[in-house]
């Protein structure tokens, strides 16, 4: 479905009337404007597929911006990463990507003009007689005993500022609006602060930056952008946002606020994330069980499956939580439709076909998808020993079990039917070794009288690949990990089960040709991906058979 072709929302509704108001020369610009503080996660790839979603649906433009106004906490590995998922997710920007920093001389003229206009001022207050003065959400603030210094003043303390004649959080420059006002963003918010930091991109040249919501409209104004589209957090600092813009009477794009992406069993700020990773709760910030873009990436989710999943969730203005089921059942109907499948034993236990003679060997051809006959084929080795998995077998077989037990029929995936007659046991009592026989006259067919109970994966013995697989589940075991609990934070919710690594697996050899990053369906067992950094067989479960999420839909039509 091409992005004209997909079906609007509120946001497409306010632009579509604009251009017909003739608003902005019907021009639609937009931006992704990522703080390069930490790796991208699944809220961002929603942000993501809306702001270069609407450019390319209006056939205007989306600027990749990098908000670098905090250079502490960010970093030139973040700013690669950022390019590097949205590339990834299937979207480009037609200029050279955009750092707020580029305008800090700008902005710094701008700071000077509401100076000049009267509504800017430095204030010498420390940070906790700022929040004295702030007042609460039931009563005003207070005036600075700075507010009232003339323009004069303000201009020469302001350039004492930036000549570095001040320690850290020693003076701000604070916008001159209403300290009564309900809205306590409104309230003298600070615009400028004192950081001695080497910055990533302007070096040594800034001892002064910029706050967020000073930048964040003038640099929107700078490039032109029509629609700024960001979540509702912001929805209180539009005012602020406006203010800036008309005090300054610089050009006006019009802020949009849409619902963030929450989902259950999942934490995105950036800060728990890195929190995360810094205290070694997983192996960095590309772990496949980390929410980040490039973890699901490694885990095996493709970029159209994430596309889908946010076109699925919709846009809108009330927040609410999403079931995790959506986003695994997106990747199950990506991969269903697009995986190759490939025979994968994870907990081997040995079958010795007694009928089968020592040296024979042979090769079945097998389709690599059962709907997709453009997949191909792949060549499958066979031999009188075979390796199949330990939970395909039961001594005592519960009600209904169709898989091997003594004396019952089972087909191998496609190749024959065989027979379990004898179980061989350990000193433990542990079954290690199944004595079958094969029929040679079922290889492709159910003879009259054969009435196998149903269809294993198997791998030959002789040609197996040892394999490292990674069975990787959900990180948190709570719905809500990040609700605000009494005597709980969201560490204690990790799953101390969310991996369980496979060293002894055994893998059919066509994997061997595999690419690092490919995606395969192992028969019976879920679908998995080759891990995109390990040498060697190492694969990652990306997500079980089981889709309760496609079950709900399905009862809801």
């Amino acid at each position: 479905m091409s992005e004209t072709s997909k079906p609007g929302n509120f946001i497409t509704q306010i632009i579509d009337k604009d251009n017909e108001a003739g608003k902005n020369g019907g021009k639609v610009l937009t931006r992704f404007p990522p703080e390069p503080n930490g790796y991208l996660h699944i809220g961002h790839a929603k942000s993501i597929c809306l702001n270069f979603g609407l450019a390319q649906r209006y056939n205007g433009q989306c600027n990749l911006r990098f908000d670098d106004t905090n250079p502490e906490k960010e970093s030139v590995e973040y700013i690669e990463s950022i390019k590097r998922d949205v590339e990834w997710l299937g979207f480009e920007w037609k200029e050279e990507a955009k750092f707020a920093s580029d305008y800090f001389d700008r902005l710094f003229d701008f700071a000077k003009q509401l100076i000049q206009l009267g509504k800017a001022y430095v204030c010498e207050l420390n940070a906790e007689q700022m929040r004295e003065y702030r007042g609460t959400l039931k009563e005003p603030g207070k005036n600075s005993p700075y507010r009232d210094r003339s323009a004069e003043e303000n201009m020469a303390l302001f350039n004492d500022m930036a000549n570095g004649k001040y320690k850290d959080g020693e003076v701000v420059l604070r916008a001159k609006i209403d300290m009564a006002s309900p809205n306590i963003n409104m309230r003298d918010p600070i615009i400028y602060r004192v950081r001695r930091v080497h910055h990533h991109q302007t070096g040594d040249k800034w001892c002064i930056y910029p706050m967020y919501d000073f930048t964040h409209c003038l640099s929107d104004a700078i490039e032109g952008i029509t629609h700024s589209v960001c979540t509702l957090e912001f929805q209180d600092h539009r005012p602020l946002y406006d203010w800036v813009l008309d005090t300054l009477k610089t050009a006006h794009p019009q802020q949009i606020e849409f619902a963030r992406l929450n989902l259950n069993y999942t934490v995105t700020s950036k800060r728990k994330l890195k929190l995360l990773v810094d205290e070694k709760h997983v192996h960095g910030w590309d772990d496949p069980r980390m929410p980040t873009i490039s973890g699901l990436r490694r885990r095996g989710y493709t970029a159209k499956s994430i596309r889908n999943f946010c076109d699925r969730i919709g846009v809108t203005k009330s927040d609410s939580v999403v079931d995790v089921g959506m986003l695994e059942h997106a990747i199950r109907e990506d991969l269903d439709a697009t995986a190759n499948r490939a025979m994968v034993v994870l907990n081997p236990i040995k079958v010795t076909l007694t009928n089968y003679p020592k040296d024979k060997e042979e090769i079945f051809t097998v389709n690599n998808h059962p709907k997709n006959e453009d997949a191909g084929a792949r060549e499958v080795p066979f031999s009188k020993h075979l390796f199949v998995d330990a939970a395909d077998f039961a001594e005592e077989p519960p009600k209904k079990w169709k898989r091997m037990t003594i004396d019952g029929a089972v087909r191998l995936r496609g190749g024959y039917v065989i027979t379990c007659d004898e179980v061989i046991k350990n000193e433990a009592g542990e079954v290690v070794e199944l004595l079958c026989r094969y029929d040679e006259n079922t290889l492709g067919v159910n003879p009259e009288g054969y009435k196998p109970k149903g269809v294993i994966h198997w791998v030959s013995a002789k040609h197996a690949v040892d394999a490292r697989v990674n069975l990787y589940d959900r990180l948190f075991v709570n719905e809500a990990p990040d609700a605000n609990y009494e005597d709980k934070n969201f560490l204690d919710f990790i799953n101390s089960e969310s991996l369980a690594t496979i060293t002894a697996a055994k893998a059919e050899p066509s994997l061997l040709k595999s690419n690092k990053g490919q995606g395969f369906q192992f028969e019976r067992e879920g679908y998995f991906c080759r891990d995109l950094k390990e040498d060697g067989m190492v694969f990652n479960r990306t997500v079980t058979l089981r889709d309760s999420w496609a079950k709900i839909e399905a009862k809801g039509k």
